[in-house]
């Protein structure tokens, strides 16, 4: 048995810091799998119950020196990271004039200055850099060491010396002071947390859309009694009244009354969608017209909602394979950084230049060569990319998914219900009304999908249907049975020339042993699925029909939406083979299915694409869910997958050609300790912006711009 617990995680401010909590976790008792997020900065980790507990899991993380804790509600957390956006934002501005003052009173004269300087920067390290400090500190007593150990130690050096300078200036030839650069180092590195904090804001938007969707109270009639109930109160069975306007609480399914229900955010349709008695009802709908009452069926972490925002939350915090690669280059960066600093001091007294100078490159070195736009790089990325595809109704099971994505070379798609409605309808009956009444009433008793087909056609004529006498059915083959005293037989041509009758049509209609006409029922091609195949091919994609149907059947699926080669007349089990067959000619597979049916093949294939639909979404069945009835949304995920696999690239390429030009240009005494702090400061924001024009992709009619 396996659980899965979220911590929130402070006090991380680079991949180092990820690096550490992430093989604390791993490494406690009945962890099977962990995942840290600096972003979020969440940790999701996968345990034995049996084994450990959550609570020891909370104090693995504290033992490593951060902080850690069960998430908060939606609201109370979105609260917490604006308010933590707002604290770094106010000190960056401090500490900015604070440098400001410090530079100013640099070019005055008079004996007091050095003591007001020393004065304003313990205020700023002390206010404004504490947790800084407090992280540094905490890191060495754990043997480790990460940005905040940089920091200080830059900081650190360039106030100590300034303060020896300051109380004793006889001391030195040229005393120098450099608290400027303390302060200004903060102000740079606080800066670019403060605009990183507003950022990842940006970047977790569409999982806050979706977790305050659901209303926060829901109206329920308990012993005949109407009162508002805080949701988490709701109870499996409570009934529910829903008026005109009002957000759906929780998901159930109508008893009475009728309402029109906005259903855009899980399906995407702007179309309301009527609901009555017997309706399934999701919660985080809007119910936009009429007044309706239900029952509460699903509640908590089962419901739809719950299961999507489930999904985000385990997208945003899996990591890509390159994620990793990066992680393990961030992790060795920060010891790696103290070897060359320490080698730079050296180099600069065996040069002759002097303490000072040595000090000053060490201290630049240290301060331009923090890990974090790398390790920022992926996960900024695949965050945003997760919520992109979420806002066009993609759910994609995080970085590795996206990573696959972007290598897919061909398609496959299941025939009906994803090339095809799969809804059959009437398309064309040769019968009077009186015949389709009696051939429909038949029909009602028959558990055929064709059947139903019959059924809803005469209902949307306003036949009234009559009740059913001696029905039998004959597998495969028709329907018989009385009605209105007459004898009935809906069924194939040989069906009903088995009972001495002649017909013509794929469904026909005798009545008393008199051909009576013949209805034509055609599983209808998904509106978009032509266009769909078409932007599959010009990114390059071949795209293969897949069905259990007759090959006539499936080629002229096939030909209707433009695909060229079809495997027909296979069973769920042939078509896993399929599947594998295609892999086995070196094929990346990428394969679109109901969800259900499809699953084995879903899940044979490198990546599985689950049609969604609705309250019947597929959420384990495949790696991406569609929650659009759209076709076009495997072409999306393709195309967004190549959009984030080149800003990765992007990201990945400026961060480390930052650290090749930068360490050498601060070893070399060409980057002051201010300066390099500006720059790193800078790189790490411009990592994060570059991510966020993922936001950006598809919206230029359809095209893979992210600009």
């Amino acid at each position: 048995m396996t659980e899965t617990v979220h911590i929130n995680v402070g006090g991380m401010t680079c991949a180092a810091c990820q690096a550490h909590v992430q093989r604390a976790l791993e490494r406690s008792p009945g962890v099977k799998k962990a995942a840290v997020n600096l972003m979020t900065g969440d940790a999701t980790v996968a345990f034995d119950p049996a084994r450990t507990r959550a609570d020891a899991l909370i104090q693995a993380v504290i033992d490593t020196g951060y902080e850690a804790r069960l998430p908060m509600e939606g609201e109370d957390r979105e609260r917490e990271q604006a308010a933590e956006a707002r604290e770094l934002t106010l000190k960056a501005i401090v500490s900015l004039i604070a440098g400001a003052v410090v530079m100013w009173l640099a070019m005055l004269h008079g004996s007091f200055i050095p003591w007001a300087q020393m004065g304003i920067a313990i205020f700023v390290m002390a206010w404004a850099g504490r947790r800084i400090y407090v992280g540094a500190w905490k890191a060495a007593r754990h043997g480790t060491g990460d940005m905040n150990a940089l920091v200080a130690l830059g900081t650190g050096a360039a106030f100590l010396y300034s303060a020896v300078v300051t109380v004793e200036p006889q001391w030195f030839a040229h005393p120098d002071l450099y608290y400027e650069a303390a302060v200004f180092i903060l102000a740079f590195v606080i800066s670019g947390r403060a605009l990183e904090a507003r950022a990842k804001r940006r970047t977790t938007s569409a999982l806050r859309k979706l977790i305050g969707l659901q209303p926060p109270v829901a109206r329920v009639m308990r012993e005949g009694i109407e009162s508002d109930v805080p949701v988490e109160q709701v109870r499996r069975g409570d009934l529910i009244i829903v008026r005109p306007g009002e957000k759906i609480a929780v998901d159930g399914e109508v008893i009475d009354g009728a309402g029109w229900v906005d259903e855009s955010m899980l399906t995407g349709e702007p179309a309301p969608v009527a609901k009555t008695a017997a309706s399934a009802v999701s919660g985080g709908t809007l119910n936009t017209t009429g007044s309706f009452r239900y029952r509460a069926t699903t509640l908590g972490e089962q419901s739809v909602l719950a299961r999507i925002v489930s999904l985000m939350r385990q997208a945003q915090a899996s990591r890509a394979p390159i994620e990793r690669v990066a992680d393990k280059i961030s992790s060795i960066f920060v010891p790696v950084v103290m070897a060359l600093a320490l080698l730079t001091a050296f180099g600069w007294v065996l040069a002759g230049a002097g303490a000072m100078k040595a000090a000053v490159s060490a201290v630049a070195v240290l301060i331009i060569a923090c890990p974090c736009a790398m390790g920022l790089a992926v996960p900024t990325a695949v965050m945003v990319a997760t919520g992109r595809g979420a806002e066009m109704g993609l759910l994609i099971k995080g970085g590795e998914t996206l990573e696959k994505l972007r290598r897919l070379d061909t398609i496959a798609f299941d025939k009906t219900g994803t090339v095809t409605e799969g809804r059959p309808r009437v398309v064309h009956a040769s019968l009077d009304d009186d015949a389709l009444r009696m051939a429909a009433a038949v029909e009602r008793r028959s558990e055929h999908p064709l059947g139903g087909a019959i059924v809803a056609c005469a209902e949307s004529r306003g036949l009234t249907l009559a009740e059913v006498e001696d029905f039998h059915a004959i597998a495969g083959r028709g329907v018989e049975g009385r009605v209105d005293g007459r004898r009935v037989a809906v069924g194939s041509r040989a069906f009903l020339e088995s009972t001495g009758m002649q017909g013509n049509g794929a469904i026909g209609v005798a009545i008393d042993g008199r051909y009576a006409g013949s209805i034509e029922v055609s599983d209808p091609v998904r509106a978009g699925a032509k266009d769909a195949v078409a932007a599959l091919r010009k990114l390059g994609l071949e795209v293969v029909l897949i069905s259990g149907d007759r090959v006539e059947a499936a080629k002229a699926v096939a030909e209707a939406v433009g695909i060229g080669r079809v495997i027909a007349g296979v069973l769920p089990d042939g078509k896993v083979a399929e599947i594998r067959r295609l892999r086995e000619e070196g094929r990346i597979v990428g394969m679109a299915g109901d969800g259900i049916n499809d699953a084995p093949a879903l899940a044979q294939a490198d990546v599985g694409f689950a049609m969604g639909s609705g309250t019947d979404i597929a959420i384990e069945a495949g790696d991406v869910t569609l929650l659009r009835a759209d076709l076009n949304g495997v072409a999306r995920a393709v195309a967004l997958s190549r959009a984030t696999w080149s800003v990765i690239r992007q990201n990945l390429f400026w961060a480390l050609a930052y650290n090749v030009i930068a360490i050498p240009a601060a070893a070399l005494g060409y980057l002051s300790p201010v300066i390099a702090s500006a720059a790193m400061a800078a790189s790490s924001v411009t990592v994060v912006f570059n991510s966020l024009r993922l936001k950006r992709t598809l919206k230029k009619g359809g095209q893979t711009a992210t600009a």
